[in-house]
C-alpha cells in the first residue's frame, strides 16, 4: 500500500513528507492504521545527526497511536480493530529480561531493532524498490505502519488516541521512573530536575505514588507552573545553589528521591549531590550527549547515596502501559493538559523548531 510518511533523508536537513511503499505484516507482524503520534526530542536528536548510532532514509516517528488494520500469520496478542499504543521498548514475555521483576529491558528484537529493521532482518518501507528502513522499531512519523506484535500495548478503546501516543514514550517514561525504578515511597521527598514531558511525569508519578513533598526545579516560570498543575507541592527556578537549597529545605540531608530529566551532566550531577546521605537515590531519566560523563564524589556514595539509570520508565510495556492509560481515564493524569499543541503531518518540522525552542509540552501530529 502507498502511505504518506515524513522520511529523514539526511541529517540535519528537514524531513520529506511524501509517499512510500507499506508491505504487507509478516509472520509475528501487525500493520498499524497511525492516529496520532507525538513528535519527541529522540526523534529530533537523530535528525540532527547527533545520534552516532543514526542512519537514513527512514521513517522517524516512535511515540504512536493507532488501530489494528490487519495482523500476519501467528499473531495472537492483538486483532483487527484494537486500539494500540506502540512501544519502542517490546516485551516478548520470554527472554531473561522479561521474566525478571528488576528490567523491562527486552532482548528478543534489539540487534535488528537498531539497524532499523524488523526482526527478520528486512525492511516493510520501501521507494522505487529501495528499502527505507524502521526507526526504533516503529515509524510512526506514517499514515501506517508494521510492527512485531511484541512492541504494541492494547489499550482501552474509550481513551483518545492523540492522548495515548505520549504514554508510548514521555510520559510513560516520567511516570515509570518514579512508580518502577525508583519505587518512590509513600510519605517521602522528593525533587524533579527539568519539566519537560519526562519531568512531569515524574511528578505525576511520585504523586500517584504518595510523595508528601514533590519539588521541580526549571529554568522556565511557565514549566514550574505546569508542574504545580500535575502535582508539585514546591517549584524553583534553577540556581547555582540549588544543591544547598534543597538540603536546607531537609534538614541538611538531600531528598529521599531526586529525578534528573534534562541530559545535562552538570544537573545530573546536582541530582546525584542532592539526593539524601544514606538512602537518597539519584534516577537519571534524560540522554546526555555522546562522550559525556557524569563526575561523582566517591564520599557521595559511601555515605548511602545510590545512583540510577531508567530506560521507559521501567516500564514492561505490553503489560504495565494499559494500566498508565486506565490512570488516565479514572481522572488520576491531566493528559490534556500535557498535549500542547496538535499538527498535521505536513507541520512535522514545524514541530521540531518548536521543540527547539521549548516550546509547549507536546506536540502530537493527528493523521
Amino acid at each position: 500500500m502507498q502511505v504518506r510518511a515524513a522520511v529523514l533523508e539526511e541529517f540535519g536537513q528537514p524531513l520529506a513528507v511524501q509517499e512510500i511503499e507499506l508491505a504487507e505484516p509478516k509472520a509475528g507482524e501487525v500493520l498499524v492504521r497511525l492516529e496520532a503520534c507525538g513528535v519527541c526530542h529522540t526523534d529530533l536528536y537523530t535528525a540532527s545527526g547527533a545520534d552516532p548510532s543514526g542512519y537514513a532514509p527512514c521513517v522517524l516517528g516512535h511515540e504512536g497511536a493507532g488501530v489494528v488494520e490487519a495482523v500476519g500469520p501467528d499473531v495472537t496478542l492483538v486483532a483487527p480493530g484494537d486500539h494500540v499504543v506502540t512501544l519502542f521498548a517490546p516485551e516478548c514475555g520470554k527472554c531473561v529480561h522479561c521474566l525478571s521483576p528488576r528490567t523491562n529491558r527486552c532482548t528478543a528484537i534489539r540487534d535488528q531493532q537498531g539497524l532499523g529493521y524488523l526482526p527478520d532482518g528486512t525492511a516493510r518501507f520501501s521507494r522505487d524498490g529501495e528499502d527505507v528502513r524502521h526507526f526504533m522499531g516503529t515509524s510512526t512519523f506514517a499514515e501506517a505502519t508494521v510492527m512485531p506484535e511484541i512492541a504494541l500495548a492494547k489499550v482501552s478503546p474509550e481513551a483518545p488516541l492523540a492522548g495515548c501516543a505520549p504514554f508510548a514514550c514521555g510520559l510513560s517514561t516520567g511516570i515509570g521512573a518514579a512508580l518502577y525504578t525508583a519505587q518512590v515511597a509513600p510519605g517521602s521527598t522528593c525533587v524533579v530536575f527539568g519539566c519537560g514531558l519526562v519531568g512531569l511525569g515524574a511528578v505525576i508519578g511520585a504523586r500517584l505514588a504518595g510523595a508528601e513533598r514533590i519539588v521541580a526545579i526549571d529554568l522556565s516560570e511557565e514549566r514550574l507552573a505546569e508542574a504545580r498543575r500535575h502535582g508539585a507541592t514546591d517549584t524553583r527556578v534553577a540556581a547555582d545553589d540549588t544543591v544547598e537549597w534543597i538540603r536546607s529545605e531537609t534538614g541538611g540531608f538531600g531528598a529521599d528521591y531526586t529525578f534528573e530529566a534534562t541530559g545535562n551532566v552538570a544537573v545530573m550531577q546536582q541530582a546525584v549531590e542532592a539526593a539524601r546521605e544514606a538512602w537518597g537515590l539519584a534516577t537519571m531519566i534524560g540522554v546526555a550527549g555522546k562522550g559525556e560523563t557524569l563526575d561523582v564524589v566517591p564520599r557521595l556514595l559511601i555515605t548511602g547515596r545510590r545512583v540510577t539509570g531508567s530506560s521507559f520508565g521501567g516500564v514492561k510495556g505490553r503489560s504495565q502501559v494499559p494500566g498508565l492509560v486506565d490512570r488516565w481515564l479514572a481522572g488520576e493524569i491531566d493528559v490534556d493538559a500535557l498535549v500542547t499543541g496538535r499538527v498535521a503531518l505536513d507541520a512535522v518540522n514545524d514541530a521540531f523548531a518548536a521543540l527547539e525552542r521549548q516550546e509547549g509540552i507536546r506536540t502530537v501530529i493527528e493523521f
